[in-house]
């Protein structure tokens, strides 16, 4: 259906995004469902930082729209040089409920502290 044949009720304006069609948008992934764009978490690498940070989330119909939008929302004062979009149902991460068994063997590993090591006295800057 072209932009021209919907109707205003065919059309959401919510979440700041402007209007957005809610049905029916192709995609570079296929036909979104019916009324749902994929959720987005975005990663903004500043001039001065080293490596992206999460900044937030946003819906779109496909990867280059989630870009744009990205640059739009998160990086209008020029505070970022590289953007970062990932869909949300593609980041795998642990549950805070596997916190103890996840990183409880690193505090059994004495030789991953600095104090297990002697530094010699002639070794500047340690």
């Amino acid at each position: 259906m072209a932009d021209a044949d919907r109707s205003a009720s065919d059309f959401a304006a919510d979440g700041g995004h402007g209007a957005v069609p809610l049905e029916g948008v192709e995609t570079g992934l296929g036909r979104a469902p019916s009324g749902e764009w994929p959720l987005y978490e975005v990663f903004v690498r500043g001039k001065r930082g080293l490596n992206h940070v999460h900044v937030g989330s946003l819906h779109a119909a496909d990867d280059r729209m989630a870009v744009r939008h990205a640059r739009d929302v998160y990086t209008r004062r020029n505070e970022g040089v590289s953007i970062w979009v990932v869909r949300a149902d593609a980041v795998t991460a642990s549950s805070p409920d596997e916190k103890d068994p996840l990183f409880a063997p690193a505090g059994d590993k004495v030789y991953r502290h600095p104090t297990f090591y002697d530094i010699p006295d002639d070794v500047p800057h340690m």
